[in-house]
């Protein structure tokens, strides 16, 4: 697709979060590399969590990492965080709705929290979630994202019982906002969870929800570890939905850059049969 840049770095960075909502994530990467150079420091931020994002969703958690502490700087280099760094409190630059300093702050906080987990690193991702969560007015996103990082934490912990509670407070925020992504994503979150604790017929039902709406609206991110999910709690259909999987994921990798290619491929997170037939 064409790699046209909008002026305005808040449309180029919204513009960079849809691309990457459909698994565009070379033309995303693009957008997101000038913004991440730029000169406004919370769009900075904003695009580095944003990348660091699209790499996680193909599991590459310790690539992440660089970019979420690079927006994490950049806020402190123009005093965005406070004297007393992130474990204080902060200024606020007003912005549009989720896209100010606290949105950035809350972004990479979590952004870590989820790297560290990602990699095994339980407590200091509890750690890093507790200094996010005290902060107050950071947007809707934060609430929602709050809640999915809770209940990963909790899973990622062997807590599965304590994950229920913050999956299904973030798909009930969800719900009160406009985003179909966030609604569908904390449905998957829940619907995880559920599974987790044994509760089968209601992950089911949330889980092939969320996969049928992430389909129709081409939301390919989404669809593939929904399938996942779906080959556990629907074992009778396991092959049709592994091979629904595959194909969506081959779809996300055609259109990603090669050094999200590479994470997926190196990922711990990404069975590697999901890469049969795979071709670049």
């Amino acid at each position: 697709m064409a790699r046209s840049t909008p002026g305005n770095p808040l449309d180029a960075w919204l513009a960079a979060v849809a691309l990457g909502g459909r698994g565009w994530y070379a033309a995303a990467a693009f957008h997101l590399g000038l913004l991440i150079s730029g000169s406004d420091p919370v769009i900075a931020a904003l695009a580095s969590a944003t990348r660091a994002s699209h790499l996680r969703q193909v599991g590459g958690h310790a690539l992440a990492r660089p970019f979420d502490s690079a927006g994490l700087r950049r806020l402190a280099e123009s005093d965005l965080l406070g004297p007393d760094g992130i474990d204080g409190d902060h200024p606020d630059r007003p912005g549009p709705q989720a896209a100010d300093a606290a949105a950035a702050r809350s972004d990479v906080l979590l952004g870590l929290a989820a790297d560290a987990l990602g990699q095994g690193r339980t407590a200091e991702a509890r750690r890093l979630f507790g200094i996010e969560s005290a902060s107050v007015n950071a947007g809707w996103r934060a609430v929602v994202r709050r809640g999915w990082v809770a209940a990963e934490i909790e899973l990622g912990a062997g807590r599965v019982d304590a994950a229920v509670a913050p999956a299904e407070a973030a798909a009930a925020a969800a719900q009160a906002t406009g985003s179909v992504r966030h609604q569908i994503k904390s449905s998957l979150v829940l619907g995880a969870s559920l599974a987790a604790v044994g509760e089968r017929p209601s992950a089911q039902e949330l889980i092939f929800g969320a996969h049928a709406d992430a389909t129709r609206l081409g939301l390919w991110p989404l669809v593939w570890p929904c399938a996942l999910v779906l080959a556990d709690v629907d074992p009778e259909h396991a092959d049709a939905h592994r091979r629904a999987a595959a194909r969506a994921l081959h779809g996300v990798l055609r259109h990603s850059d090669p050094i999200a290619r590479a994470a997926a491929a190196a990922s711990p997170w990404v069975p590697t049969w999901l890469f049969s037939g795979w071709s670049d």
